[in-house]
């Protein structure tokens, strides 16, 4: 019975181990940053204070995402993961193109995303 239950306690923690390093999942709540959980990218509510608001969109996966009904100025955070190569970048196209400004890792700004179409996440 020893063996059995020093078995189960062995299985137990190779699989937790498993599941915390298994694929690196961007939804880590340790990184939360103003609202915006770790590995994401959030755009806020137009002319929002970031201290005080929540965000209204949050990406995580890589690759272009369409903006739609997006004017003014919006506070954008960039709180992904990895190296200094996971970077946002805000497009004037959409899918992607046209791209005009780019917001490094853990960086954030004010932006008119009046004319401003996509974002992308990039993958380090």
């Amino acid at each position: 019975m020893r063996r059995i239950t020093r078995g189960a306690a062995a299985l137990a923690v190779a699989t937790a181990a498993m599941a915390t390093a298994g694929t690196g999942s961007a939804h880590a709540s340790d990184r939360t940053v103003y609202g915006c959980p770790g590995g994401a990218v959030c755009i806020y509510p137009e002319g929002a204070d970031i201290h005080m608001s929540s965000p209204t969109n949050i990406f995580y996966s890589y690759g272009a995402h369409n903006l739609s009904n997006q004017f003014g100025n919006h506070y954008v955070l960039n709180n992904q993961y990895g190296s200094a190569n996971a970077t946002a970048q805000l497009c004037n196209g959409y899918n992607g193109v046209d791209c005009v400004v780019t917001i490094g890792l853990n960086e954030f700004g004010v932006f008119n995303l009046t004319p401003i179409n996509s974002i992308v996440l990039n993958q380090p």
